[in-house]
């Protein structure tokens, strides 16, 4: 289980254009940004752009392969920092600031952070993950 200042992660990820349009299809949002280069410079953007949501969620999953089995999140929350443009590296870590045990629940509080590789945060995040003790003893 969790104790207080254990750091999570890091993992890395590639975002490929092959994401974006999957992400796209999986969501419904055909948003030009996120698949026409021109349409994204109409916009005033650098060129194609990954989905928010798309990298919330990649956050999201990252979480929860940290988590012991049993793990849910109770609240999950990110602001968005910066685009994410095709072929970007991304760091995902996080940090447990606290853990508090209720009955037969822990809760612990997590800092979540999306960085590219150069060290600019995509997102900044945090989430309360509740784990059953009888799970998080197995």
């Amino acid at each position: 289980m969790w104790k207080p200042k254990d750091i999570l992660g890091p993992e890395t990820i590639l975002i490929t254009r092959e994401q974006i349009v999957r992400y796209a299809g999986a969501s419904g949002d055909y948003n030009p940004i996120h698949y026409d280069e021109e349409q994204a410079r109409r916009f005033g953007l650098p060129g194609v752009i990954a989905h928010g949501m798309l990298n919330m969620g990649l956050a999201a999953r990252f979480l929860e392969t940290q988590s012991p089995p049993g793990a849910r999140f109770q609240r999950y929350t990110v602001r968005f920092r910066q685009m994410v443009r095709p072929n970007q590296r991304l760091i995902i870590s996080g940090i447990v600031k606290s853990v508090q045990n209720e009955g037969d629940i822990f809760h612990a509080a997590i800092d979540v952070v999306m960085q590219i590789e150069n060290g600019d945060a995509v997102i900044t995040g945090q989430a309360v993950m509740t784990v059953p003790i009888k799970t998080a003893k197995s």
